[in-house]
């Protein structure tokens, strides 16, 4: 006759320790194949003694396996839950369950949805069947509202002639622009994020891969990453982006050096000064050239548009891919050269302009003049320069002018 092995040994028992939430402990003695329901009952006569009457006091605690946080099955036993010997059990009561909302607060409820609705259709038309028809010319008005980036390109392009002009009267004028050339350089080092950076390069891409990805993925570490990722195999990944050559800045920075250090004779010294000023002009214009987005470049010339006139779109366009294609596929205008004209400098704008004493202070720093380059050719960096300490009260002020005049 067979039989089990179970039958004849004893279960073997365990030593366990019970804590309370509110502080009590003490040593349960069990054996392994009790269940988890008899040892909770076990447990609560040593903490709820004589209210074990009630069933539901047993359901409304729960024991807690510490070391896991696991909480432990009532129809299972303390084998089966894998409790060893000297484990720690928390005895806890479980949160009651929330209330169900009277029925007077639900029509309540539903009462104050009701009075804060919109009105709909029927209710707009009926609220105002008695005011007197109005028809306005939606056309007309959308082409009086001059819009603002375009007329501030025009406002840019006069603003520097202004700028460059009274800057050139400083006799300290190139030792201005030289030290403003080198925040100029200092300016475009900085754009990458350093922790961004830091970040790419510790998980071992190197540091040029990862600030052109940083680059071109507008400091994103996330989409740098896939960035890197997608291109690791591509020939190209390691050139430059379009508007940088790395090549040529240190023989300019060089001639530049080069040229600081001969400096002007007392016999062509305003002649040579005036030189050297145009010189630092052009290189400032250079560093500040506009840089197509090269993910816009390459979507749109897959469409088959040639390289030029994507470059083109993109210009007039901010860098924005759907305008450039709209524009493309359009009349095509305004074309890029109409970006190089400035604002009729008679008009009544220009001259509320020049006349403000923050936009006239403001055209003697330096400083303002990169700014304004900046944004003639790089219309999405108008935030930073709103923003600055220096150039944010002149754009302020333009802002203020233009709209006050495109009211009247």
């Amino acid at each position: 006759m067979f039989v089990q092995e179970e039958k004849i040994f004893a279960g073997k028992v365990l030593r366990l320790h019970v804590c309370t939430m509110e502080g009590a402990e003490w040593l349960e003695e069990v054996p392994e194949d009790t269940t988890v329901e008899k040892l909770k009952e076990r447990c609560l006569k040593h903490c709820v003694p004589g209210s074990l009457e009630d069933p539901k006091t047993v359901t409304h605690h729960k024991l807690i396996h510490a070391t896991s946080e696991k909480v432990l099955t009532d129809t299972k036993t303390v084998l089966e839950e894998n409790i060893q010997d000297r484990d720690v059990l928390l005895l806890i009561k479980k949160r009651a369950p929330a209330l169900l909302p009277k029925m007077a607060d639900v029509v309540a409820e539903e009462k104050r949805k009701q009075e804060q609705k919109a009105p709909d259709k029927d209710a707009i038309l009926k609220a105002t069947a008695n005011l007197p028809a109005r028809s306005v010319d939606r056309t007309v008005t959308h082409h009086n509202m001059r819009d603002f980036q375009t007329e501030l390109r025009k406002i840019l392009v006069s603003l520097i002639e202004v700028a460059q002009k009274l800057l050139a009267l400083n006799p300290d004028a190139v030792e201005l622009f030289k030290k403003a050339n080198a925040m100029l350089d200092e300016d475009e080092e900085d754009r990458v994020d350093e922790i961004a950076l830091r970040q790419l390069t510790e998980m071992g891409f190197p540091e040029s891969r990862a600030v052109k990805a940083l680059r071109l993925n507008h400091m994103s570490v996330t989409q740098a990453m896939e960035w890197l990722i997608e291109h690791a195999d591509d020939p190209s990944v390691d050139a430059p982006l379009p508007g940088q050559t790395p090549a040529e800045a240190p023989a300019e920075g060089a001639a530049s050096s080069a040229e600081a250090a001969a400096g002007p004779s007392s016999e062509e010294g305003g002649e040579e000064a005036k030189d050297e000023l145009t010189e630092i002009f052009k290189k400032i214009r250079r560093k500040r050239e506009f840089r197509p987005d090269p993910r816009a470049v390459i979507a749109l010339m897959e469409m088959g548009f040639d390289e030029k006139e994507v470059v083109d779109a993109l210009r007039v366009n901010n860098n924005q891919q759907n305008a450039a294609c709209e524009w493309l596929l359009g009349d095509r205008k305004p074309s890029p050269e109409d970006l190089d004209k400035g604002i009729d400098t008679n008009s009544p704008l220009f001259q509320a302009i020049l006349e403000n004493p923050v936009v006239q202070l403001g055209l003697t720093n330096p400083k303002t003049l990169l700014a304004f380059e900046d944004m003639l050719e790089n219309p999405l960096n108008s935030t930073q320069w709103m923003n600055d300490p220096e150039t944010g009260p002149v754009m302020l002020q333009i802002s203020r002018i233009f709209q006050t005049l495109n009211r009247t």
